[in-house]
């Protein structure tokens, strides 16, 4: 015990480097406190707006036995807090954390500008979800809570662009790496998303007759925003994490940028209204990334499940077979006169299937890490709500195609208990992640001590 730094009678003076290692610890403390403000605020969209009202919309929509029973500003305003509130402030968060130290920025960015990021951000779709529901004041509302959502994403993109690779050997080194391309591009789909989503609220504030988008527009919004931002940005943290965490060779550079490309292909189609060539090109860039990303190659070394549960691998590459699902129903809803009830599924099997799994298995891998080096706080609820986000999201998918589709009547039954399930799962996700963030942090114990004891230190 005496050789600890708080333990010992007569410690030695800190030196100028010790201090600066120190407030480098300190901004650490504060990155990591940034965080967890936007994975909370994320986790809240998740529960009370998006998922609480989405249950509401399926509950609606089953015992009527009509998908149209349901308002379509209600609906969007549900897929708007999923895909903005939880995602969004989960990328943001992570972005503001990570791919500064990623890519070695030598020139940090003032942390006022993320605070003021999470503060339009989380702002913006909350007013963007209070006008959906409640329609009070929306022609104002609709372009206010979408500049505030672009002016939030400008701020955090201007930040994290400015930071440049380390020079290697003296000299400097300008080449990235090919999952950060990846995720530039998912972060210009996002970029691109949001512009639309502010020239359409405006086009609808002076023109329109509600705050819902119209049904086509609507569509080629879906595939900008599920396929061209959400789906990128996981691939992009795919190939940089999961090769360590699974245990499985690097991705393959080449092959990544391919199927980004020709992801990028698929999703200019579906803007353009060409959805079966858009659905058939996102299939062949999903199954093209599988191959680069090695998601189902023989592991070269023990998968890293320390601190998780020993499924993580399992669920893990589950996510990316329904990727590939939600690639085939695109594909088969695009060439069908009568889609109704597929789209539905394909969309719920990628953002819940594919994106929300991956989220409950890396967010519980690295987002303890991330918050001052905690453990999670239980592996035994990461796998109860794999498992009731999973099966959820199988009941999900068959009911909407065998009920909208008329193919099996009692499947209308299926989809309140798919929904209820899916609610039980993140419910259980936002009290493990709450669970672990109340959790004593380690690097904040030191820290503590550092703040109290070295000015004590250096002035002896």
């Amino acid at each position: 015990m005496s050789a600890l730094p708080w333990s010992n009678p007569k410690p030695e003076a800190v030196t100028a480097t010790e201090l600066s290692y120190e407030h480098m610890k300190a901004r650490e403390v504060d990155l990591s406190r940034l965080l967890v403000v936007y994975i909370v605020g994320g986790l809240l969209f998740m529960l009370l707006p998006g998922t609480f009202l989405g249950v509401w919309n399926l509950i609606s929509i089953s015992g009527r036995h009509a998908a149209e029973s349901v308002s379509a500003t209600w609906i969007q305003a549900h897929g708007h807090a999923q895909i903005f509130g939880w995602i969004g402030s989960f990328i943001l968060g992570i972005g503001w954390y990570s791919i500064p130290k990623l890519r070695g920025g030598a020139r940090p960015y003032a942390l006022s500008m993320a605070w003021l990021t999470a503060a339009l951000w989380m702002v913006g779709v909350l007013l963007r979800w209070f006008c959906n529901v409640y329609l009070w004041e929306w022609r104002a509302l609709l372009p206010i809570s979408a500049a505030m959502e672009l002016v939030a994403f400008l701020i955090f993109f201007r930040a994290v662009s400015q930071h440049k690779p380390e020079p290697v050997g003296g000299r400097k080194n300008g080449r990235l790496e090919a999952w950060i391309f990846v995720v530039i591009a998912g972060a210009i789909g996002l970029l691109l998303t949001l512009l639309l989503n502010f020239f359409t609220s405006f086009w609808l504030a002076v023109r329109g007759t509600s705050p819902a988008f119209p049904p086509a527009l609507d569509q080629g919004f879906l595939v900008l925003a599920a396929w061209g931002f959400m789906v990128p940005f996981v691939w992009g943290f795919s190939a940089k994490w999961l090769p360590m965490f699974l245990g499985t060779p690097c991705a393959s550079d080449r092959r990544l940028a391919m199927a980004t490309a020709l992801l990028v292909a698929g999703v200019i189609s579906g803007l353009s209204g060409w959805f079966r060539i858009s659905m058939i090109a996102v299939f062949l860039a999903s199954l093209l990334a599988v191959t680069a990303l090695r998601i189902f190659a023989r592991p070269e070394r023990p998968a890293k499940t320390q601190g998780i549960h020993r499924s993580f691998p399992y669920f893990l590459r589950s996510a990316y077979v329904w990727l590939l699902f939600a690639g085939a129903l695109g594909i088969w809803a695009a060439s069908t006169a009568n889609a109704s009830g597929i789209w539905g599924a394909s969309r719920h099997a990628l953002t819940v299937g594919f994106v929300s799994v991956m989220v409950f298995c890396v967010g519980q891998r690295v987002l303890p890490a991330f918050s001052g080096m905690r453990l999670l706080y239980s592996s035994k609820l990461m796998f109860l709500g794999l498992l009731l986000l999973t099966c959820g999201c199988v009941l999900r998918v068959s009911g909407e195609i065998l009920a909208y589709r008329e193919v099996l009547h009692s499947a209308w039954s299926w989809l309140p208990y798919s929904a209820v399930l899916e609610l039980a799962a993140v419910t259980v996700f936002a009290v493990n992640l709450v669970a672990t963030f109340i959790q004593k942090s380690p690097v904040q114990a030191r820290l503590t001590y550092i703040r109290n004891v070295g000015p004590r230190r250096a002035a002896n």
